[in-house]
């Protein structure tokens, strides 16, 4: 049975509405109002159904996924005891310098993460080590947005999850071999600070992110394989923030990476 098939014969009526209004928000970027939609997907299955059918409507290639719930603080807030993930557009996934302006966007904040570009595809027997050499990595900036009015930080975790993960863009900066890293704990020791028109904001480290950043994207490849899909080659993850995230504003963001890593910058218009 084909991924397509089994979510359409197991797609409540109540979910595809759902789906469908999700993917209405979307278009018309008039939000949404949880306590309309609340008992529309219960639970884990059901929302990411909710999910896959969403993406379905966008009827567009998809570049990769984003992780989201990767710290304990964030968890706690989505009352989650795991992460959860969003399929992403592969045109939502942008080679920095770039620029958006805030009035595509609904009510979106700004993340410092790792980005992981997969060189081919990655199977739940990898382990940390093949995930470093089966990969590159690069500084991002993720900035999140949701179909939901008032959304950050009380929408519940089934509604993120619906929302693909309230999925904004991804905006990467230079990529590298993530092997270039001696050791898979190194991933841990990655420093960032978070600036906008100049002015530092937020600094974060990367154990914020189960610890590894790495852990977060074998989290990933282990959850869709539970659910019959594969990471593929040239497919993109953004792995989870190293901060809590601020409101987007206009103006420059930048995050500052040590590690070798460099600069990501993104221009809000």
């Amino acid at each position: 049975m084909s991924e397509k098939s089994a979510v359409k014969e197991t797609l409540s009526k109540t979910e595809e509405e759902f789906a469908k209004a999700l993917f209405d928000a979307w278009k018309s970027q008039k939000p949404l109002t949880e306590k309309d939609w609340t008992d529309s997907a219960p639970d884990d299955d059901s929302a990411y159904r909710v999910q896959d059918q969403l993406m379905k409507l966008k009827d567009a290639p998809v570049g990769g996924y984003k992780v989201s719930l990767t710290s304990k603080q964030t968890q706690d807030m989505f009352d989650s005891n795991e992460p959860l993930y969003g399929a992403q557009l592969a045109d939502h996934f942008l080679k920095a310098p770039t620029s958006v302006n805030l009035s595509d966007l609904m009510e979106p904040l700004v993340e410092v993460e790792l980005a992981f570009h997969a060189k081919e595809d990655l199977s739940p027997n990898d382990s940390l080590e093949d995930l470093m050499n089966k990969t590159t990595v690069a500084p991002a900036l993720e900035v999140p947005d949701s179909r939901f009015k008032d959304w950050f930080p009380s929408l519940s975790k089934y509604m993120v999850m619906s929302d693909a993960a309230v999925g904004g863009v991804v905006v990467y900066g230079d990529e590298f071999d993530t092997s270039l890293f001696k050791t898979v704990d190194a991933l841990e020791n990655v420093n960032c600070t978070l600036s906008h028109d100049g002015k530092e904001l937020k600094s974060g480290k990367s154990s914020e992110v189960l610890g590894n950043p790495l852990k977060s994207l074998k989290w990933l490849v282990d959850k869709l394989a539970d659910q019959g899909k594969t990471l593929k080659k040239d497919q993109r993850v953004s792995s989870g923030t190293f901060v809590l995230p601020p409101s987007l504003t206009k103006g420059t963001w930048q995050a500052s990476f040590d590690n070798g890593l460099g600069l990501v910058s993104l221009e809000v218009k």
